[in-house]
């Protein structure tokens, strides 16, 4: 088996075919292919904040459900877009925007197509992936190696929103204890989330998501042979996005 692992999208899909290119993914004028027979695993958290969230979401749903050739699991602001489109009272807000916004503009027949498209990605989606076969577990947000088989509300949380503390930044945004410092298990988590400039590698744990939206890259971990593969974001730079690990 041999995957590569692209960390958090938000909307960003030329990053996203240029770095599939990169990798050695060919389209022959109706679907994608690898001829190594690579796989790929998206990780989450795939619309929102960047330019093309809903050809985005018509990619990866291509590549899963028709070429099956990749994986997809979800991140939060996957949960929350589901969530939207049950019609749940969600905040509209913290990226969600950009992706309703794009929605609007559609008519009516092709946002119930692209609706249906994602509501069938997240349902078949498992919370995270276990592969032995390679010694990795991806999760979105992470996982402890205690929590790894579980799939409780305390799990899933942890999984999508990553190790809360409960309490919050000036700006906000949530503080997050550094769970991947206590790792000691012998599998690969390959996770995002959490915006970083450089890939975060540490006790066998790799944080992926390079801020592609907030202007850094959009990367891949490819295993069984562990490296990184990335492609330059087309937008600003953000720097007062990305986490500084102390």
């Amino acid at each position: 088996m041999k995957v590569d692992i692209i960390g958090d999208v938000h909307g960003c899909l030329n990053e996203c075919t240029s770095l599939m290119n990169k990798l050695g993914y060919q389209h022959n004028g109706n679907n994608y292919f690898h001829p190594e027979k690579r796989q790929l695993i998206f990780l989450g958290d795939i619309t929102d904040r960047g330019p093309d969230s809903l050809n985005t979401i018509n990619l990866i749903y291509q590549l899963v459900h028709e070429d099956k050739i990749a994986r997809y699991i979800p991140g939060n602001h996957c949960n929350k877009l589901y969530r939207y489109f049950l019609g749940n009272n969600v905040q509209i807000q913290h990226g969600l925007e950009t992706t309703v916004a794009e929605l609007n503009r559609l008519e009516k027949d092709k946002q119930q197509l692209i609706r249906k498209k994602f509501i069938t990605l997240y349902e078949q989606a498992e919370l995270y992936l276990q592969l032995p076969e390679i010694n990795a577990v991806i999760a979105h947000a992470g996982i402890r190696a205690e929590y790894i088989g579980r799939y409780d509300k305390k799990v899933r949380s942890f999984v999508l929103y990553g190790d809360v503390s409960g309490e919050k930044h000036p700006d906000g945004r949530p503080i997050r204890r550094d769970w991947a410092k206590h790792y000691s298990g012998s599998n690969w988590i390959i996770y995002g989330h959490t915006p970083v400039l450089e890939p975060r590698i540490l006790n066998k744990t790799i944080n992926i998501d390079l801020g592609c939206a907030f202007g850094n890259k959009l990367a891949a971990f490819q295993l069984p042979e562990e490296t990184i593969v990335t492609v330059d974001s087309q937008h600003p730079l953000q720097l007062e996005k990305f986490h500084q690990y102390n």
